[in-house]
């Protein structure tokens, strides 16, 4: 029987050691911490649940496919309810905005905001529905191992403008300012800043209104522990507590790891689900190959960070939906702050988490749990002593939230504690304290991640935030079932149209480097018709021309695709 281990016991290594287990290879988890679920983590204090996150459930059929494997239905292991609506909304000014996928709701709340906008998000969704089935149902868990198989996607790529941001797509269609921000801001939800996250993206909403958002019944963590009695019962091993604190290779094979206790496994096959920097860097420090990728990954654009504040309180609150979406003053130039110039404003938005609506048994009764949550740029961009600033940033927060829901907050509070940047650092190893990983632009999207499959070596692989697809439960549940198919010898490629045709690129370098600077936010949206043809020779010549990976960030909204024949 092969033997495998997997690095970390997140969604994404839950996922993938569960497709293992399922297939017939003897699989060993190993999770540093003391509880499975790595950023799904939770805590209990003074009769309060609290789950670190995530706490979005969408495209369940992803999750449910883990149980069908081996007969199984996951309602015996996890419960899950709906939530409606999916997420409310709410400007400075009193503006409310419940998102849902009642349609008749929602063109309600559209028209509230400008009946103008109504024939423009059919044809958002009409949008959102193609890149969908490209970029999710087709590509979302297939690897992408080398250039080619990025050039092959390239016909869809440029077909739906995927060098274009997702926020600059939404304002080709809809016209008013709130409805923008409501049909771009998801990319934040897996740490993508939505003036720079590539206009693939836009699928989320799709994905949303066809599958719905979800609550796992007692909370995220009671997820992960369904997930954890399922790898159990088809004979999995999972072990808490102790830290890998190497990746064992001899000549390019991994041989197995060993913990920090001393612990030696040995493996066929070895997954790492732990941040991909520390992957490369720290658990393969005695690999040459190993030292060379963390040093390019260092080099890329990360996610930012997150400050969340959890506090139970005295009193239910009906009136408050599970999620809310408290948007500030400012949205391009606060995400500007947050990604580019590494400053902590004066003003932010918060996403507001209230399980206790939906599920009561998550804190004692008559009371309710909660979190906030803020984005902040990562340790790279704004390195402070999180200590020092993180009481002043919890009173700002905790005031805001008093000030447009609860106005007697501070009086009501039972329990609290805040989650900062350098929390994900020594509790989850994350790169410069990034929550979400690598940022999801276009030039760090499928091949340009961290690949499923080592280059050099070759039963090493490679699951969650970090590789393709991305951050998200979606995301890294799909990358489980691309580096499942992988370690397992299983095909998951569709067939794809094959380029035919070297272009010559001088044109293109000289549009992009001058798109760049001046990009055209509200272009309309126009899906080219001819097939775009070009070779794994353009590689080259991007690097040539300054334009290689690594060098140069997602091409602003109104970028040209690379050359169509």
């Amino acid at each position: 029987m092969k033997t495998a281990v997997v690095i970390g016991a997140g969604f994404g290594g839950l996922a993938l050691a569960i497709r293992l287990q399922s297939a017939g290879v003897q699989t060993t988890l190993v999770e540093g911490r003391d509880k499975p679920g790595g950023r799904a983590y939770y805590w209990e204090r003074d009769g309060f649940v609290f789950d670190a996150g995530p706490t979005v459930i969408t495209a369940p059929e992803a999750l449910q496919e883990l149980w069908q494997l081996t007969g199984r239905d996951m309602r015996e292991d996890v419960t899950l309810e709906p939530v409606s609506p999916f997420y409310r909304l709410n400007w400075p000014d009193g503006t409310n905005f419940d998102y849902t996928n009642d349609d008749t709701l929602l063109r309600s709340e559209i028209a509230k905001l400008d009946p103008g906008d109504l024939a423009g998000y059919a044809r958002f969704l009409e949008y959102s529905a193609g890149v969908y089935e490209e970029g999710y149902v087709k590509l979302g868990h297939v690897p992408f191992l080398d250039f080619a198989s990025m050039i092959k996607a390239a016909p869809a790529l440029a077909k739906y403008q995927a060098w274009r941001s997702v926020y600059s797509i939404v304002s080709s269609f809809v016209k008013n300012d709130k409805l923008r921000q409501a049909l771009s801001f998801h990319t934040l939800l897996v740490g993508g800043d939505p003036m720079k996250t590539s206009s693939i993206y836009a699928l989320i909403h799709k994905l949303e209104r066809d599958g719905g958002v979800w609550f796992a019944q007692g909370g995220t963590n009671k997820l992960v522990a369904g997930m954890v009695r399922l790898f159990e019962k088809l004979g999995g091993t999972l072990m808490l507590g102790d830290p890998v604190k190497s990746i064992d290779t001899l000549g390019d094979r991994a041989t197995g790891v060993t913990t920090k206790g001393g612990v030696v496994i040995g493996a066929d096959m070895v997954a790492t689900n732990a941040d991909i920097v520390h992957s490369y860097r720290d658990l393969l420090a005695g690999s040459r190959s190993g030292q060379r990728k963390a040093q390019r990954l260092e080099k890329k654009r990360f996610s930012p960070s997150l400050f969340v504040v959890h506090f139970g309180i005295k009193g239910t609150w009906p009136g408050i939906p599970h999620h809310m979406i408290l948007f500030g003053p400012r949205y391009k130039g606060l995400l500007a702050d947050i990604y580019d110039h590494g400053v902590l404003s004066e003003d932010f938005s918060l996403y507001l988490h209230h399980p206790t609506v939906t599920d009561p048994s998550m804190a004692p009764e008559g009371h309710s749990t909660f979190y906030a949550l803020c984005p902040v740029p990562h340790t790279g961009k704004f390195p402070v002593d999180w200590d020092q600033i993180g009481p002043i940033l919890e009173k700002r927060i905790l005031d805001e939230v008093g000030r447009r829901l609860i106005p007697d907050i501070h009086d009501r509070i039972v329990t609290k504690f805040s989650y900062m940047p350098s929390d994900f650092t020594h509790d989850l190893n994350a790169y410069q304290g990034s929550a979400f990983s690598l940022e999801p632009i276009l030039t760090q999207s499928a091949y340009f991640r961290a690949h499923n499959r080592d280059d050099d070596i070759p039963n090493l692989y490679v699951v969650g935030a970090g590789t393709h697809p991305g951050a998200g439960i979606p995301g890294v549940v799909g990358s489980a079932k691309a580096t499942a198919g992988l370690m397992l010898g299983v095909r998951t490629e569709r067939p794809l149209p094959r380029p035919t045709a070297t272009p010559t690129p001088t044109v293109w370098f000289e549009q992009l480097r001058a798109c760049r600077e001046a990009p055209v936010e509200n272009a309309p949206f126009e899906a080219p018709t001819s097939r775009l043809r070009f070779s794994t020779r353009l590689e080259p010549a991007l690097e040539a021309n300054g334009l290689g990976i690594g060098q140069v960030g997602a091409p602003p909204p109104a970028c040209p695709p690379p050359p169509i024949a």
